[in-house]
């Protein structure tokens, strides 16, 4: 390994060796991170909770979301204290499970609550009450913090990261399937009038059919580029045997700023973004 790069910590064999990057990069990446990420994330969470009940009903995958994404910011913010105070190396590998496993997971039930209200809306109805919501995430946090502690022990005892590698990218490339099959079946679904329609009716759905339509495009677009350079990078690090510092760079970064737009498109339906609610 070159001079120009370093561990999360110092040895080479360091268990966050699968982020190693540059000292300005690392910084810079971790920085947007937690700068932007944390208040953002923060603010949706604070809109979601002091709004009426059946806005955190309606919201309530984002709201777990979000959780999950602040706990992400502070695992950037804690990445760069481990440099200087190795004993947060640990709760850093616990707190990198969040980004690794959570969003993906909660990304995957908004797709998934997205299609069933748009493709099979009697589906929808059935599972629509908060219940459901609650047992959904409910196991999607078991499964994300069981992984996280899984990677932070498994890691910490046998410093290799090839497993958890396999474990991510594959991860990775099932959930970004089954979202990329929802998204396209709500845009397919979408771009169809409904049976029955009169002209009026038509009209009047026209707008908010077209917005919801560039939602889920905005959405699917930003699935490609969080997901795909990330999976693309695993695989090939994985067949080639090869875990160089350039390769990861990209791709942790595209995952990073990828994230962002999540609560951005909330603030602009919570009307929050006036600059683009107006145009």
């Amino acid at each position: 390994m070159n001079n120009s790069t370093v561990n999360f910590t110092t040895p080479e064999s360091s268990p966050t060796y699968f982020f190693e990057l540059a000292d300005s990069r690392r910084m810079f990446v971790f920085g947007i991170s937690f700068m932007f990420g944390f208040p953002t994330h923060s603010y949706v969470i604070w809109l979601i909770i002091t709004g009426a009940r059946s806005g955190v009903a309606s919201e309530f995958f984002v709201l777990n979301l979000s959780f999950c994404e602040v706990g992400s910011s502070l695992n950037a913010m804690f990445g760069l204290l481990s440099h200087l105070f190795s004993s947060l190396t640990i709760l850093t590998l616990f707190l990198q499970g969040l980004g690794i496993t959570g969003r993906p997971l909660f990304q995957c039930l908004i797709s998934v609550e997205r299609y069933l209200a748009v493709v099979h809306p009697v589906t929808f109805l059935k599972y629509k009450p908060l219940r459901y919501r609650v047992i959904c995430c409910t196991a999607a946090w078991i499964i994300t913090l069981s992984s996280s502690l899984l990677f932070c022990i498994f890691i910490v005892v046998s410093l290799k990261t090839e497993p958890y590698i396999w474990f991510s990218s594959t991860a990775f490339l099932l959930l970004f399937s089954i979202q990329l099959f929802c998204l396209v079946a709500v845009l397919r679904a979408l771009k169809q009038s409904g049976p029955g329609e009169r002209r009026r009716e038509r009209e009047e759905k026209n707008h908010m059919k077209k917005r919801a339509f560039y939602l889920i495009l905005i959405t699917t677009m930003n699935m490609i580029i969080l997901y795909v350079p990330f999976i693309i990078t695993g695989f090939f690090v994985i067949l080639t045997q090869q875990e160089i510092v350039n390769f990861w760079f990209p791709a942790y970064l595209f995952y990073v700023l990828a994230g962002f737009v999540q609560p951005v498109l909330y603030l602009q339906r919570a009307g929050k973004l006036s600059c683009l609610c107006s145009s």
